[in-house]
C-alpha cells in the first residue's frame, strides 16, 4: 500500500516529527525520513531515533517513541496523504476485467482499513491482509501463500505489485512475477538489482503488464 498505492509519507514523516519533539531530538525533512520508510513502523521509528545511523535503541527509548508515533498517526492519518497518479481508474479498470485484488502491506490494521476507507479504495479488495492479520509478514512469502489459498488460484495466476525490495524478495520466495513501481519508498536502493520482472512509472503501464508477466 504505502509507496504503491498510497504517498503516505508526508503523515508518517509529521507523526514522526512530532514524537522527535516530545523526546527532545532533531527534527528531520520529509525527504529524509521517506529514505527510511519500507521496513515497517518499528524500524521507521528506531532509525528516526538514531537519525538513520542503524544504532541500538535503548528498549524503553523504543518502546516510548513507538506510542508515541503510533498515538500521533492515528491523529492524523490522512492529511497529506495522497494517492499516486491514475490508482483508482486502474484499480477500477482491473476489477471491472474481473481481476481478484488483494491488499498486502506491513503496516497494522488499525491503520490500514482506515487509510483504505479514506482514500476511498477498500471498494476494490477482495481481501486485505495487515502486517498483524498473520503470523509473518513480507518479505516472508507466507502471506502471499496465504492470499493464494484464500482465492483457490496457483501462484502462476497471480502477479505481485510493489515498490520495495522486501516486495521482490516475498514474490520471488512465493514464485510469482512482481512488477515494481520507480517511485515508492526503496530507501534509495537500485530495484532493478534484484530482479523483478517489471518496473513501471506509472500505474497506467500495469493492466497491459497484467497480460505478459
Amino acid at each position: 500500500m504505502d509507496g504503491t498505492l498510497v504517498h503516505s509519507g508526508p503523515d508518517l514523516a509529521d507523526a514522526i516529527n512530532r514524537m522527535l519533539v516530545e523526546l527532545d531530538m532533531p527534527l528531520y525533512a520529509d525527504q529524509t525520513i521517506f529514505k527510511w520508510l519500507g521496513n515497517g513502523v518499528e524500524m521507521l521509528v528506531e532509525r528516526a531515533i538514531t537519525g538513520g545511523a542503524g544504532a541500538e535503541v535503548e528498549p524503553e527509548l523504543l518502546a516510548r517513541g513507538y506510542k508515541m508515533f503510533t498515538t500521533f498517526y492515528r491523529d492524523r492519518l490522512c492529511v497529506r496523504s495522497v494517492l499516486y497518479p491514475l490508482v483508482e481508474p486502474v484499480l477500477d479498470q482491473l476489477k471491472t476485467r474481473g481481476f481478484k485484488l488483494a491488499c498486502l502491506t506491513n503496516k497494522a490494521e488499525t491503520f490500514t482499513i482506515p487509510l483504505l476507507h479514506t482514500l476511498r479504495l477498500y471498494q476494490y479488495f477482495d481481501l486485505v491482509i495487515a502486517g498483524d492479520s498473520l503470523s509473518t509478514k513480507k518479505p516472508d512469502p507466507r502471506p502471499i501463500y496465504h492470499i493464494l489459498r484464500e482465492f483457490d488460484i496457483p501462484g502462476e495466476a497471480s502477479v505481485m505489485v510493489g515498490d520495495s525490495v522486501s516486495d521482490i524478495q516475498a514474490a520471488q520466495a512465493a514464485g510469482i512475477p512482481v512488477i515494481c513501481v520507480s517511485f515508492g519508498y526503496n530507501q534509495g536502493m537500485d530495484l532493478t538489482r534484484a530482479h523483478p520482472d517489471a518496473i513501471i512509472d506509472s500505474f497506467a503501464q500495469l493492466p497491459e503488464l497484467f497480460e505478459y508477466v
